[in-house]
């Protein structure tokens, strides 16, 4: 049987697996092909960050007499990086924990570049975070040692990043070749590791996905050694990257690493390449030309299968590169990622590339059958932490597995990217708490009502601004993703979506956050109607190579450079706790206009927004039968026992007769009922039953016992 393997190429985050080759693996292997999965970009990097590998890399860099001061003081302490390495990498996998006390010893470890910035490690890790501190101190001592290569070997190299700037919209295939054929340490030791890897070698079919900019050099490097090892081989390039870049490709020439490129889901594309033949979505090179092969719909329905053969766990090594509890999710651990639906429901972003297929299609997956592949997942890996990497995950169907993962009673934990509606009320932030989510992330973007309305995010600030409260309020970390420099943007209006940042954070609405500055892409609507957002495309000629990314003349906006500095360094503070009293002024520079925000609008719009629902559809009771006594000919007093908190209270007669009985057909039902059902009953009328459920007599359980969707 032909074996496939497939892989993801350097460079990536190294403490978890990208999902696209587990995913791609379980469709293959559940259709009867032998295929596993290789992460190459976090084997290259253990040979990197190892004694060996810091000997090649201080031995390449020890006689150059232009080293900056940092440089110089690496090379002199360059065996104290090399007797290290290794204990530092193995603690980072989570071995070995009793080192954080060495690592926290002064003077352990030597003190370089990174460590400029350094927090208050009291102030975030206090007396007792000896794990997390000692992390954060490791992953400084990795960071100066990325940037150590940065500035002598490869100013193209990052975890994630390797050649990124290079590969975004290049215009030319040559630039992007010039990096795959230089000589230097990076790429012989990605070389070194293909060909120790008898993988490599083996497989009648290498898959590479290319999930960003910072994947392609070495996937091309990559496809250069198998060739030359493995000649019969049919090597095929897909991913991300490739979806957003390549789909206007016009040069041939890389080709001559790769035989194939497919485009958007990569299944059945795959499965056509190494069975039938008979192409669907291809690009391939007949006659020294390229030709594309559309071949009609063919699209995999929603869910997937994760297949974890070829992956080991024991590879990946954590970093905390802020000390920040939201941020460390990114990097630290390692998660089990899967989606629960392709593409976003909501689709609708004009400054989202909604024109792609993995943005524009919308399948969403069944609640049963993901929890389904969650258990399947953990029984895989061992883990039973999740990252949903979905665009943005439906509130409807996030609802629904988290029923699903409390009836079957699976200690999981997750998080996931979100919409900031009006959808998530108290209520199902509390049942998704109680199903596992740690965590969200959601695009609040500009912060402007006028230019929300613009960008058509189908979210006001004042409803992301509750939905942020009541994920607050459940326990739920939260990450917003801020945008500055939209087409016609003002200055003011830039200046009061940080007051509005400002008060997301007084008011604890926010963990944390990112700033990134518009960009214009050619799949997104802005790029469809340039007058409408009075820009001018500068040049819209399509590049030879990639196409994706391009440059503007905001013609009504203001000038958003100048703002950039400002907004990361009152971020960065915000995140710490610090300035947030202070006016907005004191962040930049340059002279900005004062906020017309009111100072007080977030809170005083959650103090005033009503808690009670409109429409009410399922009822969700998460604790064990109500005990109760009939304290007189008018009460019933209850009790309920949970494992954080004990409730006595006490009803009206006709109510509390009508809670038993609901309290009763709920748990028989796995804990959940539909409020149709309950409302139709010969106690109380429907109105009556809205009444009581959002009553005072019941607050004290309401969110921890009782929920209502």
């Amino acid at each position: 049987m032909k074996k496939i393997l497939l892989t993801i190429p350097p460079f990536i985050q190294p403490n978890t697996t990208y999902p696209s080759v587990t995913q791609l693996s379980g469709y293959l292997n559940q259709k009867g092909y032998n295929a596993s999965s290789c992460d190459l970009s976090v084997k290259v990097l253990l040979k990197l960050f190892s004694a060996e590998g810091l000997t090649k890399v201080f031995r390449e860099v020890e006689h150059n007499r232009e080293l900056d001061f940092y440089s110089s003081r690496m090379i002199k302490l360059k065996r104290e990086y090399i007797n290290n390495i290794d204990s530092v990498i193995n603690f980072l996998k989570g071995n070995n924990n009793g080192f954080a006390y060495k690592i926290m010893q002064d003077g352990f470890l030597p003190i370089g570049e990174s460590y400029n910035n350094i927090v208050d490690e009291k102030l975030v890790f206090g007396s007792m975070g000896m794990l997390d501190n000692a992390k954060y101190v490791a992953s400084l001592f990795i960071q100066d040692i990325v940037k150590f290569i940065q500035q002598n070997i490869s100013n193209h190299f990052g975890f994630s990043r390797y050649a990124e700037s290079i590969a975004a919209s290049q215009p030319e295939f040559e630039n992007i070749e010039e990096l795959v054929l230089q000589n230097n340490l990076i790429n012989s030791t990605i070389i070194e590791t293909v060909r120790s890897n008898s993988e490599f070698a083996k497989c009648d079919f290498l898959a590479l996905s290319v999930p960003f900019p910072g994947n392609l050099v070495g996937a091309l490097l990559t496809a250069k050694v198998v060739r030359e090892i493995n000649p019969e081989c049919k090597i095929i390039l897909g991913g991300g990257y490739v979806n957003t870049e390549l789909r206007n490709l016009s040069d041939p020439a890389i080709f001559n690493y790769v035989d194939y490129i497919t485009f958007d889901d990569g299944e059945i594309p795959i499965e056509r390449i190494i069975g039938s033949g008979d192409f669907v979505r291809t690009m391939l090179r007949a006659n020294n030309a390229i030709e594309y092969i559309e071949g009609g719909n063919a699209n995999v329905v929603h869910t997937p299968h994760y297949d974890f053969t070829g992956i080991n766990i024991d590879d990946y090594f954590s970093l905390i590169e802020i000390p920040n509890a939201m941020h460390k999710l990114w990097s630290d651990g390692f998660w089990n990622k899967m989606t629960l639906a392709h593409g976003c429901y909501w689709k609708k972003c004009t400054f989202c590339d909604v024109n792609l297929d993995y943005i524009g299609r919308y399948s969403p997956g069944k609640a049963k059958q993901i929890v389904d592949e969650i258990e399947s997942i953990i029984a895989q890996t061992g883990v039973t932490s999740f990252h949903f990497t979905d665009e943005a995950a439906p509130p409807a169907l996030l609802m629904e597995m988290a029923v699903e993962i409390i009836k079957r009673n699976i200690n999981v934990t997750w998080w996931g990217n979100i919409r900031f509606e009006k959808s998530y009320s108290s209520d199902l932030c509390a049942l998704l708490a109680k199903s596992g989510c740690i965590a969200v992330s959601g695009g609040i973007e500009v912060a402007n009502e006028r230019l929300l309305k613009k960008i058509n995010k189908g979210v006001t600030i004042f409803q992301a601004a509750n939905a942020c409260n009541n994920f607050r309020e459940a326990g739920i970390l939260v990450h917003a993703y801020l945008m500055y420099g939209f087409p016609t943007q003002t200055a003011q209006e830039t200046i009061d979506s940080l007051e509005v940042v400002r008060q997301f954070f007084a008011n604890g609405l926010l963990d944390s956050a990112f700033w990134h500055k518009f960009i214009l892409t050619r799949h997104s609507p802005v790029y469809g109607s340039p007058e409408a957002y009075k820009i001018k495309i500068r040049n819209s000629k399509l590049n030879r190579f990639a196409n994706n990314d391009l440059v503007h003349e905001d013609i009504s906006g203001a000038n958003h450079d100048k703002f950039g500095a400002g907004l990361r360094k009152s971020l960065y503070n915000y995140m710490n706790g610090i300035g947030l009293d202070w006016r907005i002024q004191k962040w930049f520079d340059v002279k900005v206009p004062d906020p017309t925000l009111d100072r007080h609008a977030i809170s005083n719009n959650i103090l005033n927004t009503p808690k009670k629902l409109s429409k009410i559809r399922k009822i969700i009771w998460l604790g064990s039968e109500l005990i109760f006594e009939q304290k007189n000919k008018k009460e019933y007093i209850f009790s309920v026992q949970m494992n954080s908190f004990e409730a006595d209270f006490s009803l009206p007669l006709k109510y509390g007769e009508w809670l038993e009985k609901m309290v009763k057909t709920i748990i028989k039902r796995d804990g959940v009922a539909d409020f149709v059902e309950l409302s139709n009953n010969p106690i109380l009328k429907e109105n009556e039953i809205i009444e009581i459920l959002q009553s005072d007599y019941l607050a004290e359980i309401r969110g921890k016992v009782l929920l209502l969707i």
